[in-house]
């Protein structure tokens, strides 16, 4: 806390400073890359927020790393957690995720629940937090998108575009109010070694796997980007030059995207 404003420390709301004393919530940190940024941004000196609908796996992480647990559904717990770190939010990271795969006949519950959790719940924390920080003309919000949210995932229709959701929200975020204040980070890994890979099934073990990553390397990424202030966090780099050719060449693109939805097809007997 800020002994003069009574605010978070707004070290953690500038490019380049660090996080020494910035209030820091973590949603979806129970386990996988939410639990590696909760870890992480306690190393870097945070007062750590960690936020998940399990409320066991929650409190063993917090408990880990000498932070708070504020269960519940991401979409609800602003107040809760702005509380718990005596009443000033600097960093939110909207972590929390469903990987909703299906294709373009999956159930309506289905694509209702990845766009509430994927997009709605970065909409709702935004209008919690964005009063505060365009008055005191400092914030940062971090949306951890996925590599679908520049390309997309075979085998995922509702997960690749409610990221693309993501992913969009963050950019106008960004480009809306960054002469406020306002930081804005859209993580975009590929294949992360968590359950959420796992349940990807064949379609992650053909695309994902191959080079998959390590949480802790994705937090990395994430440390780096803020020092830089930097939108685009790409643990991934080669994520870059896919997301180059997309643009460029958006038929030769769908082309090779629709080579590796056959090899998927066949792969796994749906032919």
């Amino acid at each position: 806390m800020d002994a003069d404003t009574g605010t978070g420390a707004d070290t953690g709301t500038r490019a380049g400073a660090d996080l020494r004393g910035a209030g820091v919530v973590v949603t979806g940190a129970g386990g996988g890359i939410g639990a590696a940024l909760a870890r992480r941004f306690a190393a870097e000196g945070a007062r750590v927020v960690v936020n998940d609908l399990d409320a066991e796996r929650a409190e063993a992480v917090a408990a880990g790393i000498g932070a708070v647990a504020v269960p519940g559904d991401a979409s609800a717990v602003v107040d809760e957690a702005r509380e718990a770190l005596g009443g000033t939010v600097d960093v939110w990271c909207a972590n929390a995720g469903l990987s909703s795969p299906g294709d373009a006949f999956a159930d309506e519950d289905v694509w209702a629940a990845a766009w509430d959790v994927n997009v709605m719940a970065h909409v709702r924390a935004a209008r919690a937090l964005l009063p505060e920080w365009l008055e005191r003309g400092g914030g940062r919000f971090v949306s951890t998108v996925s590599a679908a949210g520049l390309l997309t995932m075979i085998g995922a229709a509702p997960y690749s575009v409610s990221k693309h959701g993501a992913y969009a929200f963050a950019e106008w975020l960004s480009l809306t109010y960054r002469h406020r204040g306002l930081s804005v980070h859209a993580i975009c890994p590929q294949g992360v070694r968590t359950d959420m890979l796992t349940a990807a099934g064949s379609a992650g073990e053909l695309v994902l796997a191959p080079t998959a990553i390590e949480p802790e390397d994705v937090a990395d990424a994430l440390i780096d980007a803020i020092g830089a202030d930097r939108f685009l966090v790409l643990p991934h780099p080669e994520v870059a030059g896919y997301y180059r050719n997309r643009a460029a060449d958006p038929e030769r693109w769908l082309g090779t995207m629709n080579h590796v939805q056959r090899t998927w097809e066949t792969g796994a007997g749906r032919s």
